[in-house]
């Protein structure tokens, strides 16, 4: 790994893709906040709101608010701050939203005493190439989240999310330190779902990822902190 590159905590972000508060809450119980991070989406956060958050930060977790705020400028300003303001340690953005807006979600919690992390997704894992050209985008998957981290880069944010599969390109072009946040995650034992472009845990922190963002491998396991004690462990020895 990369020396200049120092990353604070678990690597490990776990998913919770549930469809409400208990079946959230009931795995958070079976995990270790030394061990992990949590990831609260859209379902999950309708269904729940911020009393959730609330609850698993209680629980000693930082929490990743995944929420892929993409709108004008002011509201997505707005947002950004409100969820600062919950004590969130990381929310993220679209960074096709562009660069005003992606200013805006910035300078909305740079006064917050504790900033969280903010990150830009390029290109949703669930997409290809094909995907990309079905919606008027020419370039390649890899072509176009180069082009989308250079300009969250640009705007000064903390890093991206991207496939895994493009870590080692990315890190080639933009450098050490920005922060590559990579879902798509899967244990070679495990199905891919509906995700497109993976890769395992040690393969994509071997290609310059910073946080691994696994789900459905730990949330649907026989023994969640089993499953999460053999990933952290093989990553550990990784590194």
């Amino acid at each position: 790994m990369d020396s200049q590159r120092t990353i604070d905590g678990a690597r490990v972000i776990v998913a919770l893709d549930f469809p409400d508060a208990g079946g959230a809450l009931a795995l958070a119980a079976q995990l270790d906040p030394q061990l992990c991070r949590l990831k609260v989406g859209f379902e999950l956060f309708v269904a729940a709101g911020p009393a959730l958050v609330e609850a698993l930060m209680a629980r000693g977790f930082d929490v990743f608010l995944d929420l892929k705020f993409h709108d004008i400028p002011n509201t997505v300003a707005s947002a950004c701050r409100a969820a600062a303001n919950l004590g969130v340690w990381m929310l993220n953005v679209h960074a096709s939203g562009g660069s005003a807006m992606m200013q805006a979600a910035r300078e909305s919690i740079a006064t917050c005493p504790r900033p969280p992390l903010l990150i830009a997704v390029t290109v949703l894992t669930s997409m290809d190439s094909g995907d990309l050209r079905r919606i008027g985008v020419e370039r390649s998957a890899g072509e176009q989240v180069l082009e989308l981290a250079r300009l969250t880069q640009d705007c000064g944010l903390d890093g991206i999310v991207c496939s895994a599969q493009e870590a080692r390109l990315l890190r080639e072009a933009i450098g050490a330190e920005f922060l590559l946040v990579t879902p798509g995650i899967r244990p070679h034992d495990s199905e891919g779902d509906d995700q497109k472009r993976v890769l395992s845990p040690v393969e994509a922190l071997r290609a310059g990822s910073d946080y691994l963002v696994v789900g459905r491998p730990i949330t649907r396991a026989q023994d969640p902190l089993g499953r999460l004690h053999a990933i952290s462990e093989s990553l550990r020895a990784a590194e």
